[in-house]
């Protein structure tokens, strides 16, 4: 099993909902994102999914959250914008697009800043 990842990063606006503190007033945050997928096998170049791919791919999805209020766009604008909620609507959008059978999204790994973040994996 091989198991590739590309970096990324987005810069949006969020605000959490009944939080009870400073971070329910809007602010902004420049997330770093990690991907991880795993492939069972390589191809005759011996290459699990390419690099280049991934990041296009990895782009689409970020592009709809870079530069905007996470709080009003979906799925954000009814569950709060958190990096838990973040990371598993990466997770989801990238899992439709790259999962086959020989290769699925393993893991999305955010920081909202350094030193602080989540990983989200599906169970297991």
């Amino acid at each position: 099993m091989y198991e590739i990842f590309i970096e990324d990063s987005f810069s949006a606006a969020h605000q959490i909902r009944e939080y009870g503190g400073n971070c329910e007033n809007l602010h902004g945050h420049n997330w770093d994102v990690k991907v991880f997928v795993e492939a069972k096998s390589l191809d005759n170049r011996g290459i699990g999914l390419d690099f280049r791919i991934l990041k296009i791919e990895v782009e689409k999805v970020l592009k709809d959250l870079d530069h905007k209020n996470l709080s009003e766009i979906k799925p954000f604008d009814k569950i709060n914008p958190t990096s838990e909620n973040i990371a598993k609507f990466i997770f989801d959008k990238l899992s439709e697009i790259v999962n086959s059978d020989s290769k699925k999204v393993s893991k999305i790994e955010i920081h909202e800043t350094q030193g602080t973040g989540v990983i989200y994996s599906p169970e297991k």
